[in-house]
């Protein structure tokens, strides 16, 4: 065996022994397998299979292994022509034996199947698994790449390392062939059946309500069918050609065309409401569209160049892209999050255009924020004094339950038609505000200082409405409590009374940091649920069809009908939100007593109240102790509502986006400077108009 002249010495000579014993073994093993593939008689598939065995890493998250072992087999190929050409053979053989459509048009893309048909699909596959298509290149790669962990090696050894690796095998040694090669034609194929499935998605009925000029005007998405056409028709005749009509360049205008049409559609459904399947829908077309653009790249690259050489950054980062699809073909994890994205992107499109009522800007905003919470603050203090009466009564649990729901839920209500404010129903919104301001292509984040401006506005607006809430709900409720003590001689909450309350806010004497997460779970549903139902109330005309019933306008007079109707489609989502809202909280202590479970809930601006209360019951004086640690409890109430609340929120409103973990961290990294260069941004508003 000849040395290998350029091996990776300096590499290998950070590595320990065991290390370096070990890919000397996969070395010798790499170059038998290669010599077994200049057997005309070979299995073609297992050899690869086998060869790819050697280059995984025994863990699929070390990647400097994996890196190293393909460097390794570069270099062999590199010293040793005739087993290139055995390995290259071998390759072009399989590409010129099976059939790529498949590989093309399904791997990665979704299925138009729909949610429910694709999970059942991926459940019966994992208990039975289907039988594969020998003839079909996309089995090949699935032998090759027999475990679903392989993706986080293939994709994380990066593109270079792949290009070196196809580099080494060198194509470029093998004349061109003047016809069309074999697998150029596949590819042919696949476009054509791409183009159909545009085309098709094109004319959607949901797609053309919301965009009439499909209809009035020439379709880009039944344009480039037809200039698909030409090209399929136009390009073997012209191959080893000038391009003449086999120039794709029109067709990646259509194509441009047609995203520009996907983004108008997004941004009307994020106006007038969307549904699940639409956004289903555009997220397949754009799927479509990329692939057809991947496709084409290839093909001008192979045109431009007769080598091949061009060609390979597009076929590796396609090929690589595949392989990683392929390894989560039946993860139900996968699809599950996909489609959470989906739907997460259609709720948040709309909650955050409420959320901007959450943020403010100037001075004048933000004394705005504090008054209204201060309504929000006085009508808590009535609802937590009604809570106490009806556990005074003794009632049974679901009549309690139900009379608590009723209590929270409307209060809520209340609060809203007032204009008053919950600081804790903020986080929900603002979140998706601040999602919503990342562009979603890619999930790149547009401007890391605005971004952290606009999340320091969001956090003084949020301060500034817990302390409006607090700041009223406390005296209040010790008013009411004094009040109907004095009016009616019995004490509102006796001494003992008033330490279980003070005792129930504690954070050392009780559950109340776990209760403050689960109503801070509550909180995070009900801002999806003001999302789903102000996405709900656009997107079915709820307004407009509130204006055709006649019997409002013979009850109510035309302009009451008409400001009924306004009313409800600016509101409906808000509305829904706050009383379901109210619904979790009542119906939480029910739900945990039911399943054996000691769960409760903790909401910061009742918390306060219930101190207000209890300090009546102890008469402003006893227990010094207990108020300390009670007064604590509520600040770390308040602060568990809005953190948990605001994490999930965020949570998905930025992977609806597809905002990576290292594009938040950057996020977060500004946020935290920000935070040391001028704290008193995220507490109080500038003193001129701009934030």
């Amino acid at each position: 065996m000849p040395p290998i002249r350029r091996s990776l010495r300096a590499p290998q000579a950070q590595l320990d022994p065991s290390i370096r014993k070990e890919l000397g073994k996969g070395t010798i093993t790499m170059e038998q397998l290669l010599c077994q593939l200049a057997d005309p008689n070979a299995n073609t598939t297992r050899l690869l299979t086998q060869l790819i065995d050697e280059i995984r890493p025994a863990d699929a998250h070390d990647i400097d292994t994996a890196r190293l072992h393909m460097a390794r087999l570069s270099e062999i190929l590199r010293d040793r022509p005739e087993l290139r050409a055995a390995l290259r053979d071998a390759i072009t053989k399989l590409a010129q034996t099976h059939r790529h459509i498949e590989l093309y048009t399904v791997t990665g893309i979704l299925p138009n199947t729909g949610f429910v048909a694709e999970l059942v699909r991926r459940i019966g596959h994992k208990l039975l698994p289907e039988v594969l298509d020998r003839g079909l290149l996309r089995t090949v790669l699935r032998r090759m790449y027999h475990q679903a962990s392989d993706r986080h090696w293939v994709g994380g050894v990066g593109e270079d390392a792949w290009l070196e690796l196809i580099t080494a095998m060198r194509f470029d040694e093998v004349a061109a062939s003047e016809t069309m090669p074999p697998a150029a034609a596949e590819i042919l194929r696949s476009l054509r059946v791409l183009s159909y499935w545009i085309a098709a998605g094109g004319v959607e009925p949901e797609l053309l309500r919301l965009e009439p000029s499909l209809e009035t005007y020439e379709s880009p998405f039944l344009a480039q069918n037809v200039e698909m056409t030409a090209y399929l028709k136009a390009t073997p005749e012209h191959w080893g050609k000038a391009p003449g009509d086999a120039d794709e360049r029109h067709l990646r205008v259509l194509f441009g065309q047609c995203q520009d049409v996907i983004e108008r559609v997004r941004n009307t459904a994020a106006r007038d409401g969307t549904s699940i399947r639409l956004t289903y829908h555009l997220q397949r077309l754009r799927q479509l569209l990329r692939r057809s653009e991947q496709l084409l790249d290839i093909l001008e690259g192979v045109q431009n160049d007769r080598s091949g050489v061009a060609a390979y950054p597009p076929i590796v980062k396609l090929s690589m892209q595949l392989t990683c699809d392929e390894c989560l073909r039946d993860n139900l994890r996968k699809h599950m999050r996909q489609n959470t994205e989906l739907i997460a992107l259609r709720v948040t499109d709309n909650a955050s255009h409420r959320g901007d009522h959450y943020i403010t800007n100037t001075p004048r905003e933000y004394w705005s924020m504090a008054r209204s919470a201060m309504i929000g603050g006085g009508v808590i203090a009535f609802m937590a004094c009604l809570k106490l009466l009806l556990v005074g009564t003794q009632m049974p649990p679901l009549t309690g339950a139900i009379l608590f729901c009723l209590n929270y839920g409307l209060g809520f209500c209340l609060i809203h038609i007032l204009h008053g404010t919950v600081s804790t129903k903020q986080p929900a919104m603002t979140a998706n505000t601040i999602a919503a301001s990342i562009e979603e292509a890619g999930g790149k984040l547009r401007n890391i200082e605005a971004m952290t401006d606009l999340i320091a506005r969001t956090c003084r607006s949020q301060i500034v409405a817990i302390l409006g809430n607090i700041g009223i709900a406390i005296p209040l409720a010790a008013l009411i409590a004094w009040t109907v003590f004095k009016i009616g001689g019995t004490p509102f909450a006796s001494p003992e009374e008033a330490l279980y309350l003070l005792e129930a806010q504690s954070p050392v004497h009780g559950g109340a940091v776990f209760y403050a997460a689960i109503a801070g779970v509550c909180l995070f549903i009900s801002g999806l649920i003001s999302g789903y139902y102000d996405n709900y109330a656009a997107y079915n005309r709820i307004p407009e069809r509130i204006l055709q019933l006649d019997w409002p306008r013979r009850l109510f007079g035309e302009s009451r009908r008409r400001h009924f109707a306004t009313y409800v489609g600016d509101n409906l989502g808000a509305l829904a939100g706050n009383f379901l809202f109210g619904v979790l909280l009542g119906g939480t202590t029910l739900f945990g007593l039911l399943l054996g479970l000691p769960i409760d809930i903790r909401h910061v601006a009742f918390s306060s109240a219930f101190v207000g209360v209890a300090l009546v019951g102890l008469d402003f004086s006893a227990h010094l102790s207990a108020v300390v640690w009670a007064a604590l409890g509520v600040g770390m109430i308040g602060f568990i509502n809005l953190s948990v609340s605001f994490a999930l929120a965020m949570d998905v409103a930025l992977r609806s986006r597809q905002v990576s973990d290292a594009q938040w961290r950057t996020l977060g990294r500004s946020v935290l400077a920000h935070l040391l260069r001028r704290p008193m941004d995220f507490f109080l508003p500038p003193r001129t108009g701009g934030a």
